[in-house]
């Protein structure tokens, strides 16, 4: 067939090639090629008749299958089958012809039968409005005060989901801008700052009122009984917007600085606790924020967010409480890292504030305090094995003392607890391991704060800790009767530090201060010991060291704090053993023991009166000393400006110019009342002399020699050529002169 083309074409002139020769070619070719393309088509065709309709077959089967299924279960499990007639009754009436093959035919796409054709105009129209709708979409609705006004008239007239759904969007978009976030994904958009401050003050007043009567909630009575949202049959419904407003509100609280509107966000959320207890990861969000609050806040804010935790942790116990006083703990001993006297408020209302969260559970106080208790024991047996300054640091430090301090509070406060009686012990022991590591005089501020820690775990456990010792030993550890190597500027406050320098135990107020802190500590060990029935002989050894330290010390400013104490102490020791004659009971009795202690405490000791009435006056004076000094910090005193040694002899100078001029005028005349000598000196020896009595008048302080050297150093050449400067009360003497005496004039032939 080829070679006939080719001879063919060759055959062929030009012209014929060009009329007939591809005509020839197409023919050839076309005729060719559909007669395979038809053989193709028509086996594929054969081979889809052939094939089995595998999916309508299985399909079907399966449909048949599961209906037989059904059937055998009404005979197999009646019971069940009575159950999915009375739940769900479409599964029951399962047809055939349910299948999917609808589903799947709608999931490919279908051709249509005919194309339309396009249209310029009308794609233009489309465009336009995509791009409207898309503009519309991007920049929101813009909230405006109007708005804000018919929300906030509607949601008290009758919240609806719809308008919550509204007013939670808007919220949304608010806290947005907060974070810097963009609103593409809100419906609206707030751009002005009054806007955004009236949505926030709206949803903060009117919110909780609105959610309260759009699921039909009822107002709790008794703060002891809470309602929960989830408890109302609306609740499915609104569920995701009230989610979406309680993590906007976390939200806004974490970007706040402005500690007014922190709290009035706190006390938003303290009322939509119920809600958060609702929705476990809204309310861990919401945990972190409250931690951060009552650590870090203001002292408003911690208050409000520990009521919150508080309200979280009495409803949600097994939740949430482990947790909490987990991250609680951690917070307060990095707070109390550095102690002053502008942070030790703080300090202590986080250790009241944290027991009273250990009070809601002793069993999870228990194991808390028993890992933490240990801890310190831990640290402290490292300090007094190796003896090195690293651990003796990890124990002489604030976080360790405030530890001990919370512990005691917290072993204080929960008496009488079965679970946490076994700690006492161990704590106490701890704590006098602490006072016997590095007992020197420079510890001394860190040996009281641990006896004050004793003192109260003792008073308020009815546990005997013996803590005088440990006060006795400093009197005779410190030599009250060598005089100070130095003056001190100012009391030594010993609340707020641990260890004294080399040159505070050299100062006189590093005597004076340990007296007072001496007197305190030990009156109030002696107060929680008063009405016992051996306090004669708990006090025995304490007044032979007092008596033997007032013998040995001559100072008295020291002696007279001693001296009072020692008579408080005696007095109550006779008024006990003159009541105990009188007892009927023995010794073994301890019931009897009890009630005559008890019955002391009733009546009261001179030492339990006594301690009342100090213990107020002490209060004042505190408070008087922080009062006084915020009042010398407010007061805005005259400032006095003093002037200049230069100046002031300038003005000197003019003045006594004036005063003396009748006599400076003529230099030649030798009686001028005694000025003849100062006279030779054109003036300059006056000046200099009324300086001096001019020093000597306003600036007192100044000695002789000083005043001797500022003469010479104005005018040297005169002082070289006169004699000495005279004292100011020659001067003064001199300047009132004799007696005014009247001569004849003696007139010479010449005049």
């Amino acid at each position: 067939m080829a070679g006939k083309q080719k001879k063919n074409l060759e055959d062929l002139s030009l012209d014929e090639f060009l009329l007939s020769g591809f005509d020839s070619l197409d023919e050839d070719e076309s005729g060719e090629r559909p007669q395979q393309n038809g053989l193709q088509k028509n086996k594929k065709a054969k081979q889809l008749d052939t094939a089995p309709p595998q999916t309508n077959e299985t399909q079907t089967g399966k449909a048949s299958q599961h209906k037989e299924q059904l059937s055998r279960l009404k005979s197999k499990d009646p019971e069940f089958y009575k159950f999915l007639q009375e739940n769900d009754q479409t599964l029951l009436n399962f047809d055939d012809t349910d299948s999917s093959d609808d589903e799947d035919e709608d999931k490919y796409h279908k051709l249509p039968s005919k194309l339309e054709e396009a249209n310029s105009s009308d794609d233009d129209n489309d465009v336009g409005t995509q791009k409207e709708v898309k503009k519309k979409t991007d920049d929101g609705i813009k909230v405006t005060d109007k708005m804000i006004e018919e929300w906030k008239a509607a949601m008290r007239k009758e919240p609806t989901h719809k308008l919550f759904r509204d007013v939670t969007q808007a919220f949304k978009a608010a806290v947005a801008t907060t974070k810097g976030e963009g609103e593409s994904q809100c419906r609206y958009k707030v751009a002005d700052s009054s806007v955004f401050n009236a949505l926030v003050l709206f949803c903060i007043r009117d919110i909780y009122v609105a959610l309260q009567k759009m699921l039909n909630l009822k107002q709790e009575k008794t703060q002891k009984k809470i309602v929960l949202p989830s408890s109302s049959p609306r609740w499915q419904k609104n569920q995701l917007d009230i989610k979406m407003y309680l993590d906007g509100l976390v939200q806004l609280m974490s970007s706040l600085t402005e500690a007014s509107v922190i709290s009035a966000v706190l006390r938003h959320a303290n009322q939509l606790v119920p809600y958060y207890l609702c929705l476990p990861k809204q309310c861990r969000h919401l945990l972190k924020q409250l931690m951060k609050q009552w650590s870090t806040g203001e002292e408003t804010n911690r208050v409000l967010a520990f009521l919150a935790l508080n309200k979280i942790c009495r409803h949600k116990k097994d939740m949430y409480l482990n947790t909490i006083l987990k991250q609680m703990y951690i917070s307060y001993v990095q707070n109390c890292k550095f102690t002053s006297p502008n942070a030790l408020p703080m300090i202590n209302f986080m250790q009241r504030t944290l027991t009273e969260m250990y009070s809601l559970d002793s069993q999870a106080t228990y194991q808390q305090s028993f890992i933490y208790i240990r801890q310190l024991a831990i640290h402290l047996r490292n300090a007094m094995t190796m003896k090195k300054k690293e651990t003796y640091q990890s124990v002489y430090n604030w976080q360790f003392i405030h530890c001990l301090y919370l512990w005691c509070r917290v072993l204080s406060t929960l008496y009488p607890s079965e679970v946490l009686q076994p700690l006492i012990y161990p704590l106490c022991q701890v704590i006098i391991g602490t006072i016997k590591l590095v007992p020197t005089s420079r510890y001394y501020p860190l040996r009281i704060h641990c006896c004050r820690a004793l003192t109260l775990l003792s008073s308020s456990t009815n546990t005997f800790v013996p803590v005088l010792p440990f006060l006795v030993e400093i009197f005779q550890q410190v030599d009250f009767n060598k005089k100070p190597g130095r003056m001190s500027k100012k009391p030594i406050n010993f609340a707020v530090i641990l260890k004294l320098s080399k040159v505070n135990l050299m100062e006189k107020a590093f005597k004076e201060g340990l007296i007072d802190q001496l007197y305190d500590v030990m009156l109030e060990y002696f107060h929680t010991q008063a009405s016992t029935i051996g306090f004669p002989e708990l006090a025995l050894p304490t007044i032979i060291q007092l008596k033997a330290f007032l013998k040995e010390c001559k100072v008295a400013n020291y002696c007279k704090p001693v001296r009072q104490l020692l008579e408080k102490v005696q007095e109550n020791s006779n008024h006990i053993t003159v009541r105990r004659q009188k007892a009927a009971f023995g010794v073994a009795d301890a019931t009897a023991v009890v009630a005559w202690e008890k019955q002391v405490q009733e009546e009261g000791t001179p030492l339990s009166k006594y301690y009342t009435q100090w213990k107020k006056l002490r209060e004042k004076e505190i408070q008087l000393e922080i009062s006084g000094k915020e009042r010398m910090e407010d007061l805005d005193l005259p400032e006095i400006k003093r002037k200049k040694i230069e100046e002031k002899k300038a003005e000197d100078k003019k003045e006594f110019k004036g005063l003396f001029q009748s006599d400076s005028d003529d230099d030649d005349e030798d009686d001028t009342g005694g000025f003849k000598i100062r006279g030779k000196k054109n003036g300059h020896g006056t000046d200099d002399d009324d300086d001096d009595d001019d020093d000597d008048a306003d600036l007192s302080d100044l000695s002789d020699d000083e005043e001797a050297e500022e003469d010479s150093d104005d005018d040297d050449d005169a002082a070289s050529r006169g004699p000495q400067p005279m004292s100011s009360s020659a001067l003064i003497k001199l300047a009132e002169g004799d007696e005014d005496v009247v001569e004849d004039l003696e007139l010479s032939d010449d005049d």
